[in-house]
């Protein structure tokens, strides 16, 4: 084992392999307070990649309801079972990893989920924790709540699938930090669908190789955001390229919103792993559930969130979610709109703060005729 950083952890951690950071890494943001759950992502990223034999049980993006749902089933509440407690004091993570609990003889702590787990994709959905009593009415805060949770393959900074298997047929690719499996030299061995903690990557029984979410690479080499970002209705994601820690910029929309307003959090930070799919945090949810999945920074997000309305430089980047497909590698306030730059520096989108809005005369007089809202 040698010893790498974690800054997710704030501490230096146990991993099988020497710690080497990509020139850049792709990374995401996924807002949970506007997700609908409306699966277009879901789809979208099925019928783009996995609409072949042996892939109907692989999911590279779903969106799982919480608490209770899961896919492949029970896959949190599994890894969690098995790594035991959190154990943070303030911001550094003082419990073991998943590469430092692992058994004898394993680099990674981890289960290998039954074909029974897969069956049932929609698992949980819309089902709410705790009950809604006879007669109760809504009075400004819900006293029985759920959030929607999208997820995709995290490309993480040290990824367990990687570490795991013994082929070495998993990388991650130094221009861009995408993690990928050369089927070539895969022979289906499945320990990394064991090692992996958020069981994001398959195994294709008609093939015998592994297969996992490839990050959109084509796009991404064109100036693209993924195909899930693109098809987002409710625009809750945004794509880009995280620093180094250290490095981090003021105008990278993910350097900002992650590491210097820390308003978006890891998922499960204490599996060991620096996932990058970031969230930010559902408001209207129990602090101690939300900070069980994304660390101890929960709080602070929630109030920096809170504070939105009045801050227009967080306004600025938050409004550049779903409103290009290209990829964002600057931005900028000017006065009242938000402005973001591809990575030739030249503008690509503009939002305003407010969406104009034209109401025409219920009479025009120009056509003597009166103009009803209906078609």
């Amino acid at each position: 084992m040698s010893k790498v950083h974690n800054w997710h952890l704030n501490r230096d951690m146990e991993y099988p392999y020497e710690g080497s950071r990509p020139s850049r890494q792709i990374a995401y943001i996924f807002d949970t307070n506007k997700c609908i759950a409306c699966q277009t992502c879901t789809v979208a990223c099925k019928t783009t990649w996995t609409s072949g034999k042996g892939q109907e049980h692989v999911f590279y993006n779903n969106v799982e309801t919480k608490p209770y749902g899961f896919f492949p089933q029970a896959w949190d509440v599994s890894v969690q079972r098995l790594l035991g407690p959190n154990k943070w004091k303030k911001d550094t993570y003082e419990g073991k990893t998943v590469f430092e609990a692992a058994p004898p003889g394993e680099r990674v702590l981890g289960y290998l989920p039954d074909e029974e787990d897969y069956a049932s994709p929609n698992l949980g959905e819309d089902v709410i924790a705790g009950s809604v009593e006879k007669g109760a009415f809504f009075q400004g805060m819900h006293q029985t709540w759920m959030f929607y949770l999208a997820r995709i393959c995290n490309h993480c900074t040290y990824p367990g699938c990687l570490a795991a298997c013994p082929r070495k047929a998993i990388y991650k690719r130094p221009e861009d930090g995408i993690v990928l499996v050369d089927q070539s030299r895969c022979r289906g061995y499945r320990e990394c669908v064991k090692a992996c903690p958020y069981k994001k990557i398959f195994y294709n029984m008609i093939t015998r190789v592994s297969e996992k979410c490839i990050g959109c690479f084509p796009l991404i080499e064109q100036g693209e955001q993924p195909q899930c970002v693109k098809t987002c209705i409710g625009k809750i994601r945004l794509q880009g390229f995280l620093s180094k820690p250290g490095e981090e910029r003021a105008d990278n929309p993910l350097d900002y919103l992650i590491r210097i307003r820390k308003i978006a959090l890891p998922l499960y930070p204490q599996y060991g792993t620096e996932p990058n799919v970031y969230y930010i945090p559902p408001l209207h949810v129990p602090i101690s559930f939300s900070q069980q999945m994304f660390g101890p920074g929960v709080e602070a997000a929630m109030t920096t969130y809170r504070g939105v309305p009045n801050d227009p430089d967080l306004l600025s980047a938050l409004l550049l979610f779903g409103n290009t497909p290209r990829i964002l590698h600057r931005f900028r306030r000017d006065g009242q709109e938000a402005v973001g730059y591809d990575d030739k520096d030249q503008e690509v989108v503009r939002v305003p703060f407010t969406e104009p809005f034209f109401a025409r005369d219920f009479f025009d007089k120009k056509n003597d005729v009166y103009r009803h809202n209906i078609t």
